[in-house]
């Protein structure tokens, strides 16, 4: 199973995040991600075996406790590129409220699952939900001038849980399934 933990954008948002993805369709190379599947990821843990799901379930719930975060809300907006402006391989949307306790939640995982042998993050975390990748700079400079000049308000939602969610790749692009929930607070 190819798994990642996730905060999911609640389906009233996939419409603002599509208007915003439109912006860019002018800009050649792009790749844009499934409106309808935006989400933040927390923690990418890649394949995992089965027969350890029970033990990855238990240290993720653990994990949400140890970051000691209630129900709060998360607004979306800003945009920015990874890993800079000069070579870009992905556009995302920003956090303009929330983002402390995402990194809160995305430090408490990160700890439990590297404890367990799971790859450590090697980059900074920023609160994220990915628009698109880019395949080639042909639209590069339209991406640099709108993610200079933009600075959209997408909308906002109560986050409520995090999710292990599983990744099954197809021909038309990956399909996300929740695998099990985590309440928060």
């Amino acid at each position: 199973m190819r798994l990642f933990v996730s905060v999911d954008l609640p389906d009233e948002l996939a419409d603002p995040v599509a208007d915003l993805q439109a912006e860019f369709d002018d800009a050649s190379g792009l790749n844009f991600t499934d409106p309808e599947q935006a989400h933040v990821t927390l923690k990418f843990l890649g394949d995992v075996e089965a027969d350890r799901l029970p033990d990855l379930e238990r240290e993720l719930a653990a994990a949400v406790e140890d970051a000691d975060v209630d129900t709060f809300t998360a607004r979306f907006g800003g945009l920015g590129v990874f890993p800079t402006l000069e070579y870009i391989s992905v556009l995302w949307l920003g956090t303009e409220t929330g983002g402390d306790e995402l990194t809160a939640l995305h430090e408490a995982l990160e700890e439990r699952t590297t404890a367990m042998g799971f790859d450590e993050e090697d980059h900074d975390f920023t609160p994220h939900v990915t628009l698109a990748r880019m395949e080639h700079a042909g639209g590069k400079e339209l991406v640099q001038e709108l993610v200079r000049e933009r600075d959209p308000t997408v909308g906002e939602m109560t986050v409520e849980d995090v999710r292990l969610t599983e990744s099954t790749l197809t021909d038309e692009g990956p399909v996300y399934s929740t695998v099990e929930r985590f309440p928060l607070g």
